[in-house]
């Protein structure tokens, strides 16, 4: 097993600790990049983690002439991360197919420059994840390329292995997919922190009847234990079953705390029970009310909520 990889100080499995600039080694200073890549075509943290290790050890292991030989290193460390990240997704298809429950991303917790850039905040917020996993590897990768980081027709077709115009029908099957699945109207942060108010008062409260009012009619609720945790193995439709679902959480008389949170940008909430993250829970927001909840238990995907994930373009 390699040693793991210091993020802003890679370095060769074997050989000397180095500390480039971004200025010294392009992969330093693409390294948010190709993190991000690899995050939205996986859904998993810690599997981008692995990916860009694995995109700098065959980076490092160029001679320096052929370093030098490479035009753009942008694009051939996108190139190469896609790649990695294509290969990792099929041996995980396979792994999610025996997971236990429902498998919903890792999320995570996101600085404000990523929230400045619409277009970035939009491509991993938790809504656009879901979203995401339906499609399969190629469609993904095709449309993560091309849509949030606007990459040549080109380029994409070396990195997945496919003619220009084979990536150019892909792509429009992937939006158009996309297009018929994600959240219809975009809602104002202010809109959003004042549902998430009513939602989480409305759950402490265990008020049957203000949850039926903040819940959407055909709400649906996902949740992910992993096997490791109890947690509904399919999802859960209707305001009627939802809520009474969430009200029954005061009749069962748990020392917990609801408190919101932003994930991956969008409008959340954290459970604590007995004074640790039990859940962490992630909302999307449609027409003033609450259209889906994807509740995430497993404990294997909480671990990065105490620290910023380090995104970019």
């Amino acid at each position: 097993m390699t040693e793991p990889c210091d993020p802003e100080h890679p370095r060769p499995a074997d050989g000397p600790r180095h500390q480039p600039t971004p200025a010294e080694d392009p992969f330093v200073g693409h390294r948010r990049l190709l993190f991000t890549v690899a995050y939205e075509v996986l859904g998993s943290a810690a599997d981008a983690e692995d990916v860009v290790q694995e995109t700098w050890l065959r980076w490092a292991a160029l001679a320096p002439a052929a370093r030098d030989e490479v035009v753009d290193p942008r694009a051939y460390l996108v190139r190469s991360v896609t790649r990695q990240a294509l290969n990792r997704l099929r041996t995980l298809a396979r792994r999610r197919e025996e997971y236990v429950g429902e498998w919903l991303p890792e999320p995570l917790l996101v600085g404000p420059d990523v929230a400045e850039d619409v277009e970035l905040a939009e491509s991993v917020s938790y809504a656009m994840l879901t979203v995401l996993e339906t499609l399969g590897p190629a469609e993904r990768a095709v449309f993560v390329l091309r849509e949030v980081f606007a990459t040549p027709y080109e380029e994409i077709a070396a990195a997945v292995g496919r003619t220009p115009a084979a990536v150019r029908q892909i792509a429009h099957r992937a939006r158009a997919h996309v297009s018929a699945r994600r959240p219809r109207t975009r809602v104002s942060r202010a809109e959003q922190d004042a549902v998430v108010e009513r939602f989480l008062a409305a759950v402490r409260g265990g008020d049957l009847g203000e949850l039926m009012e903040v819940l959407a009619p055909d709400v649906i609720v996902v949740a992910d234990g992993g096997g490791v945790v109890n947690a509904s193995r399919r999802p859960v439709r209707g305001a009627g079953r939802v809520s009474t679902l969430l009200a029954t959480l005061t009749r069962l008389e748990l020392d917990f705390e609801v408190a919101p949170m932003r994930l991956n940008g969008g409008p959340a909430a954290r459970f604590e029970l007995d004074g640790r993250l039990d859940a962490a829970v992630a909302l999307v927001i449609e027409d003033g009310r609450v259209s889906r909840i994807y509740v995430i238990r497993n404990p294997h995907k909480l671990g990065r909520l105490d620290r910023e994930a380090e995104l970019g373009r």
